[in-house]
């Protein structure tokens, strides 16, 4: 690979290698909570997913798992192809709709739980069949879900989420209460192929067909705590009445299997405890990732897992079995703790209108025509201007490549993060207080580049977490190098 060449030229190199054609259309596809950077490359109707990842042993995992998968039937993305330095590969675009997207669309319907039960009837499959014969010599980090894996999923939850809402709890005793749950837990059979981040982001439709993504992951470990990702995802919000009849249906699935009957008993027992961790587990991320890392949708993730903690543990008064573990999940889903990550979501007579301006300095920060005399203003010059690289000169932050520059190669993230976080304040107290407008600022140089990039997002975000309508208006594109 050649130091100048970009990843979207290496990766346009693969797609004209496998199909013969050059793509004629390049996008990028929004990074999620890894470090991959996925790329749709098209052609007519010739389309694939371009994928980078520095990480050399995760593709391979990725690399293994898919061909094992494939062999068995079960449905996973082709790789077209790989790169020689096995940082790049080229795989099957499955479009864009997930089983969440498909649940939000269409709601709880019966056909909706039918794509639960189907990835479900896939899942045991997985775990199982192609689980029979894994190497698990081929996973990247960790090999099995055992009693140390168990324990750093409780010690995450504790320091990255727990400890950040001040509780108070004996953290000696604590300590001593998870090292013996983690003992209880990582005795537990049988140990089969676990996909470990198995829920509905991961799973997407194609062609009437569910599709697995994203199994980099797998390890060996107990198949219930696959079940639970599933069917316990916070967002999801699945009716107790679903869990039940989709819990019967993977076990009537494992009966249809080539393998010995399964102790059903044992497996429902396992089951709840590992609900009770993916709970705790999740929370940990949502910790990490939202509270220290300020991602926002993790952020918005914490109110609707906490619920969910709540909701098992009133249902489930032995589990934990443990009472300051018990004591302590207790404490931290409560009302107050919920009451503090709950999003103001807009009402439909709202009157709050946020106007975002991008605009130049070189012109002046535009005037706030409301009568409450103005809002923010932030200034995007300390970040580095994609508008002196002569190939985004004449682009602008709406376009995709100036983009990508912006969220991988400047402090652009960390500086949405802090802005985010600063308006949810005012947005959330202009709601609860009735008022009717917030007008905000984004300069720069030129208001083409970093102003107009951070004025999109940050609209983004407002729609998705309030349900709000926002005016975006870039004020000097007249102006903009074309």
């Amino acid at each position: 690979m050649s130091k100048t060449e970009t990843d979207t030229q290496i990766l346009e190199k693969l797609f004209e290698a496998h199909f013969g054609v050059r793509a004629d259309t390049v996008s990028i596809i929004p990074m999620s909570g890894s470090d991959r950077r996925y790329y749709r490359l098209s052609n007519g109707k010739t389309s694939a997913i371009g994928t980078f990842n520095q990480n050399i042993a995760e593709n391979n995992s990725f690399y293994y798992f898919t061909d094992l998968f494939r062999k068995h039937e079960i449905n996973v993305p082709e790789i077209y192809k790989t790169g020689k330095d096995r940082r790049y590969y080229l795989q099957q675009d499955l479009g864009n709709t997930t089983l969440f997207d498909e649940l939000n669309d269409k709601g709880f319907t019966e056909e909706v739980k039918d794509l639960y039960r189907r990835s479900l009837e896939q899942l045991a499959k997985l775990q199982w069949i192609a689980g029979r014969e894994v190497d698990y010599n081929q996973c990247f980090g960790t090999k099995v879900f055992d009693e140390k894996a168990i324990s750093a999923d409780f010690l995450y939850f504790k320091y990255y989420f727990a400890d950040l809402q001040k509780v108070v709890y004996d953290k000696s005793e604590l300590t001593d209460e998870i090292e013996e749950i983690s003992k209880d837990l990582g005795r537990i059979q049988p140990k089969m192929l676990m996909f470990r981040d198995f829920q509905s982001r991961n799973i997407m439709l194609h062609e009437g067909k569910v599709f697995f993504i994203d199994y980099q992951g797998c390890m060996q470990g107990p198949p219930q705590y696959d079940i639970a990702s599933l069917l316990w995802q916070a967002k999801a919000k699945l009716p107790q009445k679903w869990k039940d009849e989709l819990l019967n249906s993977y076990i009537t699935s494992l009966n249809k299997l080539p393998m010995a009957k399964v102790d059903e008993m044992y497996l429902r027992k396992g089951y709840s405890q590992f609900v009770m961790l993916r709970l705790v587990q999740v929370l940990g991320a949502y910790g990490f990732r939202g509270l220290l890392e300020r991602k926002p949708h993790f952020i918005s993730s914490i109110s609707p897992a906490l619920k969910n903690l709540e909701g098992f543990l009133n249902d489930n008064p032995q589990i934990p079995n443990y009472p300051k573990l018990r004591d302590l999940l207790e404490k931290v889903s409560s009302k107050d703790i919920q009451k503090q990550y709950e999003t103001v979501q807009a009402k439909e007579d709202a009157k709050l209108k946020i106007i975002i301006n991008s605009f130049s300095y070189k012109k002046g920060i535009p005037k706030d025509a409301s009568s409450n005399g103005g809002g923010f203003v932030f200034d995007c010059r300390g970040i580095l201007n994609p508008g002196r690289i002569e190939a985004y000169k004449k682009l602008s932050g709406l376009d995709e490549m100036v983009q990508y520059y912006l969220l991988t190669e400047t402090q652009m993230p960390n500086f949405l993060e802090h802005i985010n976080a600063l308006t949810d304040i005012s947005v959330t107290d202009y709601l609860q207080r009735d008022f009717e407008s917030l007008q905000i600022n984004f300069g720069c140089t030129g208001g083409q580049h970093r102003s107009v990039f951070a004025a999109e997002k940050l609209a983004k975000h407002i729609k998705s977490k309030y349900n709000l309508e926002v005016e975006v208006n870039h004020t000097n594109e007249k102006n903009w190098v074309k």
